[in-house]
């Protein structure tokens, strides 16, 4: 795709023409996807949050400028609706019933669950103290990279790339956590 064809796409979406919408669907709700399932760690979560960005950035497409790139604008948009899905979810969690909270208080935390948390903490611990960082900030406080960038001092190309490169080498030092995708039933 050529730089043309994006701002051809920002425009016609800007002018809110329905096709506009759907390839900007087909192009973009993939890589939408992998950053909210990497916020919030959920299938079903990360789904929600990227229909939810898709109405929102269609009810804010007039106010959409075609000279900007769509997809940095609709990755805001998505790091936004999960953080709505995740408070959502945070809040319905917590209108569980009393006795639901005490069952679960005497069984205590399982064992795997406290060994797959050390894993994580550790495998964010050997990470180079400059990722660590980059990713503290974007997950942790919810920076934009953009934000990261002036917390730091930094060009956002280096933020950029070493919060990709942090990423791999979690995800490379996470890789035994992995299990196989269980068949909903």
């Amino acid at each position: 795709m050529t730089p043309g064809d994006a701002e051809s796409l920002g425009a016609r979406f800007q002018r809110g023409e329905d096709a506009a919408l759907h390839e900007m669907y087909q192009q973009y709700a993939g890589p939408m996807f992998v950053t909210a399932i990497s916020l919030l760690g959920d299938r079903e979560q990360a789904a929600d949050a990227v229909q939810r960005a898709f109405v929102q950035a269609w009810r804010a497409a007039d106010g959409f400028d075609p000279e900007r790139e769509l997809k940095p604008w609709l990755y805001a948009i998505t790091r936004r609706a999960a953080v709505d899905v995740y408070r959502r979810e945070r809040r319905t969690a917590n209108q569980v019933s009393l006795q639901v909270v005490r069952e679960l208080s005497d069984e205590g935390p399982s064992m795997e669950r406290i060994w797959r948390s050390w894993q994580v903490r550790d495998a964010v611990r050997r990470l180079r103290a400059e990722e660590r960082e980059v990713l503290e900030l974007a997950y942790y406080h919810g920076y934009t990279q953009t934000e990261v960038a002036a917390e730091l001092g930094l060009p956002l190309g280096t933020v950029k790339s070493r919060t990709a490169r942090a990423q791999r080498r979690l995800a490379d030092l996470l890789s035994h956590l992995r299990e196989p995708t269980a068949v909903a039933s």
